[in-house]
């Protein structure tokens, strides 16, 4: 198979918030990306995270400097990304039993961070957040915000793809080709068509997340990793109206974010070997509803739809005991000590620092490059795109009610997507060059993501893909498998009461009527 040719002045690595920051910040300069990724947008932890815009109040003990970039970025973004974004602000909560010396240091390390903490009196607290506990002893507000990944990594895409740069998703680099200290060309690989493309590139951004070390390796290099797994859970129902933090050195089941109709409650520390083989356990999922539900009691009997998982990607030392004394600031590594002229590794950092992240970065690649083109990010809104419009919770039943179409149906009756919208991401991926899936039509909607979990929608959404000729013979099977072993990673560790329920009527009508377990 002949293999076409391709010239950018940068590639970049990794198809996560970083990266896709990054494509849009180098585009806003003039310079010319693409962006390659192994499977699609937010594979790793840019997609398995709290959805939590930091204030950086998090930090102000442990790592002061990720608390001061933190508190910048988030009013930054406030400004730059408000679609993306709902501004929930935040408490922090102390309890009874709780380090009262740790309570009484916060205001004053979050003042010398910037960070603005107003101290609330308690019946306050607990008359605009009835559910808290009635053992809390101090809480304060912070500017804590709830920002939406995948719609924040679709609008920096769009935005960069506008602007000329290319997006290519499952596309996998196998190997580089290297000439007097620099690389000259990159070999890439479709994974779904086997293609293989050759990327002449003056310069190489490895965006990876926690595959930092595996894209490094191809170039002789390495990057010693550590990988903290963190598990999240899902609330069937929106539990606050703000942010809730538990006001002690980070821990695990001490937060609770709001994201549009849910709440997603966590997070976990655990070391683990691998990024590709992780799933939330059964002992996480207990350990966060205990701890929160020591701040929240209703989180002890609530119903949970789904648990999920992500990894951070952490430079440390293997000797390191706890991965929450690691930094939350990010790592910026200019390869050329190594020998190596124009590969950069950008790792690390947060969610809410990804547009600082990909400022750097930029910066060196525009002064490796010759190029003295100064960063706009800043100044420059994110625009807001019909591609990114139907992650956010509550648009598509908004726009199905307000159309009062009877001809258009809908496909996942748990979060409302009617045909057209689905229509309309279909054919926003069929620009990107993408695949129409399950998977990806999922990714960028609310489909499955409802109380059902996918138990309906995902035949519903089949069938319609059948229809429009993107499926032929069992194709669509096997997609249906792929779409609900995912949903199912989730549901596991969830097994009581309506989960379970839910779970017997899904394996009745998957198994028990479709045979779906068969081979075939």
């Amino acid at each position: 198979m002949k293999k076409s040719l391709l010239k950018t002045q940068v590639l970049i690595i990794g198809g996560g918030i970083t990266g896709t920051g990054l494509a849009r910040d180098l585009s806003l300069r003039g310079i010319k990306c693409i962006l390659v990724e192994k499977k699609d947008l937010n594979a790793g932890a840019s997609g398995g995270n709290h959805g939590l815009l930091h204030s950086g109040a998090r930090y102000v003990a442990s790592d002061p400097e990720a608390a001061r970039e933190c508190a910048t970025e988030n009013e930054l973004l406030k400004q730059m990304a408000p679609h993306c974004i709902e501004n929930t602000g935040g408490l922090y909560i102390a309890l009874e039993g709780d380090d009262e010396s740790y309570v009484a240091d916060f205001p004053d390390r979050c003042a010398t961070c910037g960070i603005d903490a107003k101290p609330i009196d308690l019946a306050d607290a607990r008359d605009i957040e009835p559910l808290l506990s009635r053992h809390i002893i101090a809480a304060y507000r912070v500017k804590d915000a709830s920002v939406d990944p995948f719609k924040l990594s679709l609008e920096n895409i769009s935005n960069a793809r506008q602007l000329g740069s290319v997006w290519l998703p499952y596309t996998t680099v196998t190997s580089f080709i290297m000439k007097h200290g620099r690389i000259q060309k990159a070999i890439l690989k479709n994974t779904e068509s086997q293609k293989e493309t050759i990327v002449e590139t003056e310069q190489v951004v490895n965006a990876s997340g926690a595959w930092v070390n595996e894209v490094a390796s191809l170039a002789g290099i390495k990057i010693n990793m550590v990988f903290s797994k963190g598990s999240l859970i899902v609330t069937q129902n929106r539990i606050t109206d703000r942010v809730i933090n538990r006001l002690r050195k980070p821990a695990s089941g001490d937060i609770l974010v709001p994201g549009g109709t849910v709440s997603i409650l966590g997070t976990t520390s655990v070391r683990t070997e691998s990024p590709d083989t992780i799933h939330p356990g059964i002992q996480e999922v207990d350990a966060i509803i205990r701890e929160g539900a020591a701040m929240i009691p209703a989180l002890d009997s609530i119903r949970y739809i789904r648990a999920y998982c992500g990894v951070r990607p952490l430079i440390s030392s293997r000797e390191e005991k706890d991965d929450r004394n690691v930094t939350r600031g990010f790592a910026l590594l200019d390869h050329s000590g190594e020998r190596l002229e124009n590969f950069t590794t950008i790792t690390g950092g947060k969610l809410t620092t990804y547009r600082l992240m990909a400022e750097k970065t930029a910066d060196l690649v525009c002064k490796r490059l010759g190029k003295n083109n100064p960063c706009s990010t800043r100044i420059t809104p994110l625009p807001e795109t019909m591609s990114a419009k139907w992650t956010e919770p509550g648009s598509a039943p908004k726009m199905w009610i307000g159309k009062n179409d009877p001809e258009d149906l809908l496909i996942c009756e748990c979060e409302m997507v009617p045909r057209s919208t689905v229509e309309a991401i279909m054919s926003s991926i069929h620009t990107c060059s993408g695949s129409n899936n399950l998977t990806a039509i999922g990714l960028r909607s609310r489909i499955g993501k409802g109380p059902c979990q996918g138990t309906f929608c995902s035949l519903r959404l089949a069938a319609f893909l059948y229809d429009r000729d993107n499926f032929t013979d069992n194709s669509g099977l096997s997609e249906i498998k792929t779409f609900l072993r995912e949903r199912w990673r989730g549901q596991r560790p969830l097994l009581w009461g309506a989960a379970l329920v839910q779970s017997e009527l899904q394996e009745a009508l998957h198994c028990g009527l479709l045979g779906l377990e068969l081979d075939r």
